[in-house]
């Protein structure tokens, strides 16, 4: 499963890239603001951590596809071709998403409630679709279901579409669909770290080093012993 870090905040972003097997960055107009800068600025900083090998994903701004695809064009020029253009999935943002397709543009069916428009997304063309975990939750749905239904729907119709799951409150949400064969998610770095926050791994860590303590001088790692 691929995964990504969805946020802008280049200190988090730095930390989590030095520690973590990240795939790239998610970005949307709400994270962006978030940061109080100027978002061209923060994006090009982003793509410079990355590097040009990882994916950032970049969101257009207007309500109408012919606008939708200038924003993409102009992300694309700034950010290189690792770029996946993230377009509402709405009736405007379907016909951008075929279009952009068609140009060889990567792009992100977003902002998906129900499996329909992941379908239509998917259908249109669309690389990745994006359902909220979280938010369908708050709905009064059962968001990782309704993902588990759109990989359905993506696998049974032949799209190589890949979800993107989005909107995570906690890693049982990740686990689960981890286990369901989704094929990339984007979490927030509280709960990407939460992956291996657990009392008991570092219980077990500091008994490790307490029982090396007796056979060793304190501090001494077998690098010293060996050395």
């Amino acid at each position: 499963m691929e995964l990504y870090i969805d946020d802008a905040n280049i200190s988090e972003i730095r930390r989590l890239i030095d520690l973590y097997p990240i795939d790239g960055v998610t970005t949307n107009p709400s994270i962006l603001a978030k940061t109080g800068e100027n978002p061209v600025k923060v994006l090009k900083e982003i793509r410079s951590i990355l590097g040009p090998e990882k994916y950032i994903f970049a969101q257009t701004i207007p309500m109408t596809a012919a606008d939708m695809i200038r924003d993409a064009h102009a992300l694309v020029s700034l950010l290189g071709e690792k770029t996946v253009v993230k377009l509402p999935s709405i009736p405007e943002g379907f016909k951008a998403i075929r279009t952009l397709s068609t140009e060889g543009i990567l792009t992100c069916g977003t902002v998906v409630y129900t499996p329909m428009q992941a379908y239509l997304a998917a259908k249109s063309g669309a690389a990745y679709v994006a359902p909220y975990i979280n938010r369908i939750d708050n709905m009064g749905f059962d968001g990782v279901h309704v993902v588990q239904q759109i990989q359905d729907i993506l696998t049974l119709h032949g799209f190589n579409t890949k979800i993107l799951a989005a909107s995570f409150k906690n890693s049982q949400q990740v686990l689960s669909l981890c286990a369901y064969g989704i094929e990339a998610a984007t979490c927030a770095p509280s709960v990407i770290d939460s992956f291996v926050k657990n009392a008991a791994i570092d219980g077990a860590v500091n008994d490790f080093l307490k029982d090396f303590e007796k056979i060793a001088p304190s501090g001494q790692s077998m690098a010293d012993l060996i050395s």
